[in-house]
């Protein structure tokens, strides 16, 4: 794969929208045009969320310049299916195209789902969630498991890495799959996934849904997250988004949010005190020492009145 165009000024790219984000493999057949109403979506996506001003720019752009970059596209039955270039599919309909260039290829369902998923990992705008899933749907495709096993395995991973459990030596071709997989993406490595992406996918429903739409930041979701009253959690997330809140602030609001703490029990206070004096020595320090006999002996006049 080519190098995505970095060297444009950010005045320019709105221009270049309707260009794949990275030049197709040299086909054996020329590009051409199809009918648009020959043309479909695969059932499943790897992109669920289109920026509306974004997409709206490239409308305006396909209008007046056309798709400056074909589609990528497979046989399927009679029809054709987009494996690469959904954004310009879109645009091409609510711009009233009747065809648009497409190149086509032949590909199984699997090298299908694997070419969007990596197309979709080379974009420059995605957000935490959609490269959290992507990355995890193309690493169940490589090994051939379902999601919640991909995790489970890159728990493993990090707990052999620690030391934690023995290494599982049957496990070592998985092992090299997932490194080359984290390594052909470029993006992250798997130990910082592991750290920071797979937590995220805990976080609440709402939460991850704003973080999808990319109206809220990774930081500020941890931070609402926190909260755990639905009601209060939601009415913080929207006011977040509407009046654009800094994390500081959220932060105060979660802090305000959050119930008053039990101290602990008198006698618990008292074993921890002891403790944390002992560990310190305070008695070896004469100013500590004189103020330490000092409560002592309160503590003591306290006791003999008891008795």
């Amino acid at each position: 794969m080519s190098p995505r165009h970095r060297t444009q000024p950010p005045a320019e790219r709105s221009k270049l929208k309707n260009v794949a984000l990275f030049a197709e493999e040299e086909e054996s057949s020329v590009p051409h045009t199809l009918p648009l109403d020959q043309i479909t979506l695969p059932p499943t996506q790897p992109r669920r969320y289109f920026d509306p001003q974004a997409m709206q720019s490239l409308v305006e752009s396909v209008k007046s310049e056309g798709i400056l970059q074909p589609l990528l596209v497979r046989p399927v039955g009679e029809k054709y299916e987009v494996i690469a270039g959904e954004r310009r599919y879109r645009a091409a309909i609510e711009a009233e195209l009747t065809q648009v260039p497409v190149t086509v290829r032949e590909m199984t369902d699997d090298q299908a789902v694997q070419y969007a998923l990596i197309e979709n990992l080379q974009r420059e705008d995605l957000n935490p969630v959609e490269e959290t899933e992507g990355i995890l749907n193309l690493l169940a495709l490589r090994l051939e498991c379902d999601v919640a096993e991909v995790s489970s395995k890159l728990y493993r991973m990090e707990n052999e890495a620690k030391g934690k459990i023995t290494r599982n030596v049957s496990g070592k071709e998985e092992t090299e799959t997932i490194e080359q997989v984290f390594a052909s993406v470029g993006r992250i490595n798997w130990q910082s996934f592991v750290r920071t992406r797979l937590p995220l996918l805990k976080l609440p429903a709402d939460i991850l849904d704003a973080l999808r739409a990319g109206r809220l930041e990774y930081t500020k979701a941890k931070a609402i997250a926190q909260i755990k009253d639905e009601a209060a959690r939601q009415a913080l997330l929207n006011d977040a988004i509407t009046d654009f809140l800094s994390l500081s602030q959220i932060k105060n609001r979660v802090k305000a949010a959050q119930p008053p703490t039990e101290p602990p029990p008198l006698a618990a206070r008292m074993t921890t005190t002891y403790q944390l004096a002992k560990k310190q020595k305070v008695w070896d320090d004469p100013k500590k020492r004189k103020k330490l006999e000092s409560l002592l002996s309160q503590i003591e006049a306290l006791l003999s009145k008891e008795e």
